[in-house]
């Protein structure tokens, strides 16, 4: 028999699916878009989740107990456990503890990192939910962190398909003192609800002080480049609690009954 070795071993041979050489070609840039996109959207379906409440904040936020007193960033470590505890009552009130084979509304969905995120993802493992991180391939490398759903743990390559999985479910956004990241998803949302190209969902910031600190909302009204009615598209608050029910008085459908919630608090 004639040797086909080279014929076998060749690159063209293999299947398209296992060719790694031209998955990463340029002109397959749409074939890795379109896959990355339904990876993560057939598992979600798989888990049942219908709906997400999308919290942002810094990675560089540390837990209280991790905070160094005297360190940039130290002061901010209480937010660290605003977040935990605010991802805790949506978690618990949302619907994400439905039955298996329900499906599940506001399940907390994070960028999946250090930080804020950590502290959301941690917040939903608390009470036994399931939360979903969103994360991206970087220069440096950000790891997963432990409290996200392993099944529900996605890394992404395109920042657009992440974003859009992120905004695509979500029934509710909830920002915390972050850096340039956490302004980037906000004014995306912000834009996309200000336009109508995303049905109108609520978004609280956290942090009345900061927020009223690094970003003058007024002075763009007063200047006339955004509309005054705009500035209606979010929420100032300071507590998790405030939080919740700031988003549950704009349109939030709770989907376990409150006596359920407090019971399981208790």
């Amino acid at each position: 028999m004639t040797d086909n070795a080279a014929q076998m071993a060749s690159p063209s041979y293999r299947l398209a699916v296992e060719d790694p050489d031209f998955l990463r070609r340029d002109e397959a840039r749409a074939l890795r878009f379109a896959m990355e996109y339904e990876k993560a959207e057939l598992a979600l379906r798989d888990w049942g989740v219908r709906s997400t409440v999308v919290v942002f904040g810094s990675a560089r936020i540390p837990a209280p107990d991790r905070a160094v007193p005297g360190t940039p960033r130290a002061h901010l470590a209480p937010w660290y456990a605003k977040a935990r505890e605010f991802a805790r009552l949506v978690s618990l009130r949302g619907g994400a503890l439905a039955p298996h084979g329900r499906l599940r509304d506001n399940v907390v969905a994070t960028g999946g990192g250090p930080g804020i995120m950590e502290a959301a993802n941690r917040g939903a493992a608390d009470v036994g939910a399931p939360s979903i991180g969103f994360n991206i391939s970087l220069p440096h490398e950000q790891a997963p962190n432990a409290y996200s759903t392993p099944a529900l743990t996605f890394r992404f390559h395109y920042f657009a398909m992440r974003k859009m999985h992120l905004a695509m479910r979500a029934n509710a956004l909830a920002v915390f003192p972050g850096g340039f990241g956490t302004f980037d998803e906000l004014f995306e949302v912000l834009t996309l609800l200000q336009t109508r190209k995303a049905p109108p969902v609520g978004v609280v910031l956290f942090g009345r002080e900061y927020w009223e600190e690094v970003v003058n909302f007024e002075a763009l009204a007063r200047h006339g480049l955004v509309d005054s009615h705009d500035l209606s598209l979010f929420g100032l608050v300071d507590e998790p609690e405030e939080g919740w029910d700031w988003l549950v008085a704009h349109g939030l459908k709770a989907h376990t009954p409150d006596s359920e919630a407090v019971a399981e608090e208790g």
